[in-house]
């Protein structure tokens, strides 16, 4: 969970740099977001999803945890869930589109399965 966590910011840290961010930047943050081209502003794009699908996976693992279902299985799907959003910034950084859409779906399944056993126990 704190792995998944660490991606948004970690993400922002790279089109930052990426970008050529600097402390004058940061008087208006959002402006220099929006200004951004090319593979930092794909990688920003990739920052702000992480940001919309972290709800679902953290509810996912934590409903996990509640319903008891096997540790085994949680750390295995929490673990595909990080190694498949890292794929999937990779994947938005080279404007890999199609590949990049596969790789989110898979990542998606993770959380949902979670949820599908936390149901089936």
């Amino acid at each position: 969970m704190v792995a998944a966590s660490v991606l948004p910011f970690l993400t922002a840290a790279l089109s930052k740099i990426i970008g050529r961010f600097t402390l004058k930047d940061n008087e208006s943050p959002r402006v220099f977001q929006q200004n951004l081209t090319g593979v930092a502003a794909r990688i920003s794009a990739a920052q702000m999803n992480q940001y919309e699908i972290l709800p679902v996976f953290l509810a996912a693992v934590l409903t996990a945890e509640y319903m008891v279902v096997p540790q085994p299985l949680i750390i295995y799907f929490a673990w595909a869930y990080v190694f498949l959003r890292l794929i999937y910034i990779a994947a938005y950084a080279f404007n890999l589109a199609t590949f990049r859409s596969i790789i989110w779906t898979l990542a998606f399944c993770c959380p949902l399965y979670l949820f599908y056993m936390a149901a089936h126990l």
